[in-house]
């Protein structure tokens, strides 16, 4: 994963002690370094200490912010005592990078609170957010008011800002590829366009005859046969399954992730059926996977903001995300559910169980399993899981999303696919709430827990309405 870079403002009040501030900047620096991630940083020769107090620090301040602003994905402030509000505050103003803010301030120890130690970081943390929300600057808060750069709380609080920051980065400016056209039947997944555009989100379309015609004129070329290995590795193909299905497959794959890589496209969906397995003869799952698996998600049946949530969860992971539809009660637990699709879901979510790679069988009965190869099927393996989807509310003018975490289970499912059995605590309520607010019945998932990160990107930055649910 790309680690990130962060401009960094260490804050002081002149009549506080010094030493404190010197301290404390060696000890972001040394921090982030540990972690892996840069650090952009007044120097000591720039302003005094290093820190950021006077409006002239703060022009200093911003103008190496702007000079950096390609490789600055957040901006961290560290307050070692009450800080200057105001050389903070005008800092971020002036640099004008748009970027997360995270403010920290430092613990006071009881047997140092005389006046050569006293740092009163606790008041100023205060004030400083008293000043950046008056410019209506938005940051994020530490998970406890105070901490020490040392301690694990801050690590975590680094983490997850770290993830904050590129979800943030990498939605908004995305974008996201739509081959072919939604399947007629499915309104569900229409969107709006212009409301993605205005959050910074370019949808690049494609017709799926195009896709067609390139895959049908393709050779045995080294590339192809190279393929062909790649899916013969990837999963288990049964014996009824011919080699010419596995070519065609293999082409398929290619030219699906050529243009999705030459158009620039972070994530992407596709008309999974059924144009694809009429008019050239197998299925689009295998490809969707392979480029998921890879960190280019793909959703399926044309739901452009099902790919963005999709791409939302991988950022804020690190983890391949999969995407499917709440579909069946399991059981008379109201709490657990059976998620699934035909299915697309990267290998990855199978853990060690053996994937097979077959037909598509609900789709088989009526246009021929002849016609439907490249289904990845198995069930989920055990594990947390969070789950989100983004939509388009045309009829309110916004995008909106809800989101929450709970957990993949062990049990078997008979039925043919991709399957997850899912547990949710309080899914009653969270499955009233889509159905009353015109979600899809579509869902990406991530076999990790980042529900908090999402909410904050989201929510604080992207400034869409986020839905969070809670047991």
């Amino acid at each position: 994963m790309i680690k990130s870079t962060f401009g960094v403002i260490i804050t002081n009040r002149s009549f506080f002690p010094a030493h404190l501030v010197t301290e404390e900047r060696a000890k972001i620096l040394k921090k982030l370094e540990s972690m892996g991630y840069e650090a952009i940083i007044l120097s000591e020769r720039d302003t005094p200490l290093g820190a950021v107090r006077t409006l002239s620090d703060a022009k200093k301040c911003a103008e190496l912010f702007r000079k950096e602003q390609d490789r600055i994905d957040g901006i961290i402030v560290v307050l070692p005592n009450f800080g200057e509000e105001a050389g903070v505050a005008a800092a971020i103003d002036l640099a004008r990078l748009d970027v997360p803010v995270l403010v920290q301030a430092c613990d006071d120890s009881p047997e140092k609170m005389d006046i050569s130690n006293r740092r009163d970081a606790f008041c100023g943390k205060i004030s400083l957010c008293n000043s950046l929300y008056q410019r209506n600057i938005k940051f994020t808060n530490t998970s406890v008011h105070t901490c020490d750069i040392d301690s694990d709380v801050f690590t975590a609080d680094l983490e997850k800002f770290a993830a904050v920051c590129r979800v943030v980065k990498g939605i908004t400016g995305a974008r996201v590829g739509a081959i072919g056209a939604r399947p007629d039947p499915f309104q569900t997944v229409r969107f709006s366009e212009k409301l993605l555009q205005a959050s910074g989100i370019t949808v690049c379309v494609a017709d799926m005859s195009e896709i067609i015609a390139k895959a049908a004129s393709m050779g045995k070329t080294d590339e192809v046969e190279d393929k062909v290995k790649e899916i013969k590795s990837y999963g288990r193909i049964p014996n009824h399954i011919s080699e010419e299905k596995i070519y065609k497959q293999a082409k398929l794959c290619i030219v699906l992730e050529k243009w999705v890589r030459e158009n620039e496209c972070d994530a992407s969906a596709i008309q999974c059926w059924d144009s694809i397995q009429n008019n050239y003869g197998c299925a689009t799952c295998l490809a969707m996977s392979m480029m998921g698996e890879n960190y280019l998600p793909s959703a399926c049946e044309m739901d452009v903001t099902g790919a963005l949530t999709m791409l939302a969860l991988n950022l804020a992971s690190g983890k391949p995300s999969a995407y499917m539809d709440w579909n069946n009660n399991f059981t008379d637990d109201r709490n657990k559910c059976v998620n699934l699709h035909c299915s697309n879901f990267p290998r990855s979510f199978f853990g060690n169980t053996e994937m097979e790679i077959s037909n598509l069988d609900v789709l088989a009965t009526t246009i021929g399993a002849e016609k439907c190869f490249g289904a990845c099927k198995a069930q989920v393996t055990a594990g947390p899981m969070t789950f989100a989807k983004i939509t388009t509310d045309d009829k309110n003018g916004k995008i909106k999303a809800y989101i929450g975490e709970g957990e993949f289970l062990d049990a078997p499912v008979n039925t043919p696919g991709g399957v997850a059995l899912c547990k949710v605590d309080g899914l009653q309520r969270l499955l009233d709430y889509i159905c009353k607010n015109g979600f899809e019945h579509h869902v990406a998932m991530s076999r990790s827990l980042c529900a908090d990160v999402l909410e904050e990107a989201f929510g604080n930055y992207l400034g869409w309405e986020v839905h969070r649910h809670r047991a």
